[in-house]
């Protein structure tokens, strides 16, 4: 499908969704300008923002701290008719705070059976989970990096963080395929995209994102009823 066909095709799953009163949760995960944000924008650009929630996860608070380590994406699960998607997720425990020593490897071997018993839970109870793992090569990686030193409407973008994370290059790649073989299931499935080619990278994101989400789903309108159809005929007569 080209961009155009994508964009009806992800306004009819949201459609349904919203009629149907169905659930999904879309997880990013990648490195830094893997294309992550650039993904998020362009299916927000695409369908009705007030039944899509976008939720970039960062270090926790100082409450979030206190308490469990999934306490604090409970409250972001999406409601009955909505898409929520996580600009990186739960999956921090088993990457970065083990890249950086933040937790124990005994913590993050435990947080992998503690992940799959969450997205199970959510998938008993009828969420659709779709994960993505957006990839680039290191060569990439510094090209895009360089592009928002240099282009000033990018600027933003930029931290720190981003270019002092790729000292642990060979650390990630290595926590990365851990993390897909360990939490790729049969209902919450790692979908692994390169995306060095951004464009198509885009187009095979959105592409697999609108398949899954239409597994089972009819894209097909609930009828309006009869004595709906009624009472807006009257509105002629007024």
């Amino acid at each position: 499908m080209d961009m155009k066909e994508l964009d009806l095709q992800l306004q009819l799953v949201q459609q349904a969704y919203i009629q149907k009163k169905l659930k999904a949760i879309i997880v990013l995960e990648g490195v830094d300008a893997a294309g992550k944000g650039g993904l998020i924008r362009r299916m927000a650009w695409s369908i009705d923002p007030r039944a899509l929630k976008v939720w970039p996860i960062g270090t926790p608070n100082s409450i979030e701290k206190d308490m469990h380590y999934m306490w604090r994406f409970w409250s972001k699960l999406p409601a009955p008719g909505e898409i929520a998607v996580f600009d990186r997720s739960w999956y921090g425990r088993v990457l970065v705070e083990q890249v950086e020593g933040i937790s124990s490897s005994q913590t993050g071997n435990r947080a992998y059976k503690e992940i799959n018993e969450f997205e199970r839970w959510m998938t008993d109870d009828g969420v659709r989970v779709i994960k993505i793992l957006l990839k680039i090569s290191r060569k990439e990686q510094a090209k895009r990096l360089i592009e928002r030193v240099e282009n000033p409407e990018k600027n933003w973008k930029l931290t720190f963080e981003d270019v002092r994370n790729r000292d642990s290059w060979k650390e990630y790649e290595s926590y990365y395929k851990k993390m897909v073989s360990k939490t790729s299931n049969k209902n919450s499935k790692w979908y692994v995209i390169d995306c060095d080619e951004k464009e198509k990278a885009r187009v095979q994101a959105l592409s697999y994102i609108v398949n899954e989400l239409s597994k089972g789903v009819s894209l097909a309108p609930i009828p309006i009823s009869e004595k709906l159809k009624k009472r807006v005929k009257e509105l002629k007569k007024n």
